[in-house]
């Protein structure tokens, strides 16, 4: 059978369709569309890093504009989402705990965040976090008594600290909601009254089969290196190869080739009509946003630099004199095309946004309307942080310096 091949273009408006970052909502972005946008994506990566708005906000941002970031923490403490290890730490929309309950029971293959000595050792600080939770209620960490051993390993966590990790990791605890961001850990049996293990309908397999299909579906393309990342997947009831071959043979999938590339490629079936019939890809892929490191576009870096010719690093844990582009470099996305990588930081106190350092991409070329569409989005994000002005260091090219205030 001849597997339709497709133009690079054409697989970046797939994935960039697939991720939500073509169009946004209609009028004032409501609670409702950051639910939808993380049911989309399927998966929301948290990190604590707040230089500008802290990842999982920003994200959110790229997709909705000048939305209400408090939307996230309300949805959370709705129980409409939960948070687990997905793509690192994620929140997740509720209707997927189900399929990651199996990892919280049989949590081992998580590696690091699991540890099975720690359990073994700490049993009755363990028993104690548990029993203080129960009886007390909702809890954060730094609601626990310090008795923190400087020689211990964990990033030198207090013991508390160390169980109710693990205490999550494997399901006895959830989190509740966030408080200033600061974790409030509950028991599960609390945050989801309702839910009963015995009673989960799906298998282990069936969940790993429904998680490769959210991740080739929020990926909109994908080859098969690509998929398992997506929610860091091991697989351990499921071959891949089989699965794919599976899923093409039953319709679920199409097989596709992407041009001056050997490798097949697979899309959903819900977007075959986008490869049969695609639009007009130069209007449809119109538009700027700038997006997190901690990005789905742009956190496989390998899967960046194949489909999108981008070579992206975070370079927040390089020493300084090493970095190249500065300490949270943000990716700009222009009309499907990485354009500029930007230094950014708020100062939310003086309400100034400062530009620290911005590098356009050697490859694109540069013009009037690419400077003006990036002023436009440096606006538009200083404006959402809640900042007046913007200050430029000494190195940006004077033709992406912005002339007034925002």
């Amino acid at each position: 059978m001849t597997v339709q091949e497709i133009s690079q273009k054409h697989a970046r408006f797939l994935h960039l369709n697939a991720q939500g970052l073509l169009r946004y909502p209609q009028g004032k972005p409501e609670k409702t569309h950051v639910l939808a946008c993380i049911r989309q994506m399927g998966v929301l990566q948290i990190d604590t890093i707040n230089v500008v708005a802290r990842s999982p906000y920003l994200v959110l941002w790229s997709r909705l504009g000048n939305y209400k970031p408090n939307f996230l923490n309300e949805l959370l403490a709705e129980t409409k989402l939960f948070e687990y290890w997905a793509h690192e730490a994620s929140f997740l929309p509720i209707e997927e705990f189900a399929h990651f309950r199996h990892q919280m029971l049989d949590p081992a293959h998580l590696g690091w965040r699991f540890n099975h000595r720690w359990l073994s050792e700490q049993s009755e600080n363990i028993r104690q976090v548990l029993e203080k939770i129960s009886e007390t209620g909702p809890m954060r960490s730094k609601d626990f008594e310090h008795r923190r051993n400087s020689t211990s390993g964990w990033w030198d966590w207090k013991p508390e600290k160390k169980s109710l990790e693990v205490l999550l990791t494997t399901g006895q605890l959830m989190i509740r909601e966030r408080d200033q961001f600061q974790r409030v850990y509950d028991l599960t049996s609390r945050v989801l009254p309702d839910w009963r293990d015995t009673d989960n309908p799906y298998s282990p397999k069936d969940s790993e089969k429904h998680l490769l299909h959210k991740a080739i579906e929020a990926l909109g393309i994908a080859c098969a290196e690509w998929i398992p990342d997506y929610f860091r997947m091991r697989l351990k009831h499921v071959n891949l190869e089989n699965f794919l071959e599976e899923q093409v043979s039953s319709g679920n999938l199409l097989a596709v080739k992407i041009e001056d590339d050997t490798r097949r490629f697979f899309v959903h079936q819900q977007f075959a009509s986008l490869l049969i019939n695609p639009p007009a890809l130069s209007s449809t892929m119109k538009g700027t946003r700038i997006l997190s490191p901690f990005d789905p576009v742009v956190w496989d870096r390998r899967r960046a630099k194949e489909l999108f010719s981008f070579d992206y690093r975070l370079e927040c844990y390089t020493p300084e004199h090493k970095r190249r582009y500065g300490y949270f470099c943000l990716p700009v996305l222009r009309n499907g095309q990485f354009v500029a990588r930007l230094d950014a930081k708020a100062h939310r106190q003086q309400k100034i946004f400062e530009i620290k350092s911005l590098h356009p991409e050697q490859s694109i070329r540069q013009s009037a309307s690419l400077f003006a569409d990036v002023h436009k989005k440096l606006t538009e994000m200083a404006s959402w942080h809640g900042c007046e002005s913007i200050r430029y260091g000494a190195g940006i090219p004077s033709e992406y310096r912005l002339t007034h205030e925002c």
